[in-house]
């Protein structure tokens, strides 16, 4: 696996620039240092009660993020719509301007949302190019991650991402925080419910942008099965928690292997990666 950047983007008016680069900062507020911080929420014991006790007063105990923390994703913002990071903003970004740039056919999907912002960015880069025929597709169960079933999927044992509440987000508050950026309309679709009850029966036709955040091994390879056959050539699959999350690699590599995928990945930063399906010769 190598690290580099992603891919090249033809010149957009400067305007336009200005609103995506300003789109994205917004999104993981690292247009203010990743100074929203995150909410300190010990796992147990006597500082789990501490920290309930004192939310129960209406405040909150913050801990502070460094810039470096935001732009690699490494903290569970408090208030910023991604805890994806500057970095991996920036590839999902490129990788959508990339496949309207190369008429690649194909919606955009997200299989893991939290708050809506990688989603949201896909829908604002659609918006900053005019592009009106393609769908951008919100999938997330709205109440965090699933119960690990370790009997189908041995890699997922002892998982405990389940019991984090933080990860819960409704789908009410997804939807206002796309129209809070003035992109909630009928190109954005939402998908609510567990990946093996909703993607299989999903009606997507083609992607162009198959963008995986999931985390655990189930996650991972009921998206993939579903949603990769479906992704066009030349369109990109992003995985968020490669680097991140055993179980999400293992899946990623078991697919990859039982498919005969052999297009390159490319490292993005600690946890994310990416490859291009079938790569166009003349691509950058």
């Amino acid at each position: 696996m190598t690290t580099t950047s992603t891919v090249a983007t033809d010149d957009l008016p400067d305007t336009t620039r200005r609103y995506l680069d300003l789109l994205r900062s917004a999104l993981t507020c690292s247009l203010w240092d990743g100074g929203d911080g995150s909410l300190w929420e010990p796992r147990g014991g006597a500082k789990r009660v501490v920290a309930r006790a004192v939310r129960r007063t209406g405040m909150e105990i913050v801990k502070r993020a460094t810039p470096q923390d935001r732009r690699d994703g490494l903290d569970w913002p408090r208030l910023a719509h991604t805890m994806t990071g500057e970095r991996r903003m920036r590839n999902l970004q490129e990788c959508t301007e990339r496949v309207i740039l190369d008429g690649v056919a194909g919606d955009l999907i997200e299989t893991g949302a939290w708050r809506g912002g990688a989603c949201i960015l896909m829908r604002g880069v659609l918006a900053a190019y005019g592009v009106t025929d393609r769908t951008v597709w919100v999938a997330d169960s709205f109440e965090g991650l699933p119960a690990p079933d370790s009997e189908r999927y041995a890699a997922d044992a002892g998982d405990r991402q389940h019991e984090f509440t933080e990860l819960a987000v409704s789908v009410e508050q997804v939807r206002a925080n796309f129209h809070r950026f003035g992109l909630l309309d009928d190109q954005v679709r939402f998908l609510q419910g567990w990946f093996r009850d909703t993607l299989p029966t999903a009606p997507i036709d083609r992607l162009a942008v198959l963008r995986l955040d999931g985390d655990m091994y189930e996650s991972t390879t009921e998206a993939l099965t579903a949603l990769y056959p479906k992704l066009s050539d030349g369109g990109f699959c992003i995985v968020d928690d490669y680097g991140a999350v055993p179980g999400c690699r293992t899946a990623v590599e078991d697919y990859r292997a039982a498919h005969r995928v052999t297009d390159p990945i490319t490292g993005i930063d600690w946890t994310g990666i990416y490859w291009r399906k079938h790569a166009p010769s003349t691509s950058a």
